[in-house]
């Protein structure tokens, strides 16, 4: 199994970073060739990304994208440091997202087959 680490920066809207590195995770949640493991690491201003009770005017929803990957499997961490500096606890996440730490990101950094950021 392949794992792949995916760190995300950039704020859930205004930019489609996020949006792109979700697509992106559960297109390769869904691959068959070749099994995955996929960690999604928020940091910065992506951390709001985790945030539930999302509700977008128009477009993409990326509550609805987070949920997706964590129903197929993935992970998803948040920056603790990054999280507090924008008043985020862990009750105001989607279910399945925890807060964690640099640390954690070093671990996954260092067992990921491959590391990609947006």
């Amino acid at each position: 199994m392949q794992t792949i680490l995916i760190v995300i920066n950039d704020a859930p809207y205004g930019s489609e970073r996020p949006f792109n590195a979700l697509r992106l995770a559960i297109k390769l949640n869904e691959q068959e060739e070749q099994s995955t493991q996929i960690k999604l690491f928020l940091m910065s201003d992506a951390v709001m990304c985790a945030m539930h009770k999302q509700n977008p005017a128009e477009g993409y929803d990326i509550q609805q994208m987070v949920e997706i990957a964590l129903a197929q499997g993935s992970e998803v961490s948040l920056c603790k440091t990054c999280c507090s500096a924008r008043g985020l606890s862990q009750e105001l996440l989607i279910e399945g997202c925890e807060i964690g730490t640099l640390d954690d990101l070093a671990h996954w950094t260092l067992i990921a087959d491959k590391v990609l950021t947006f």
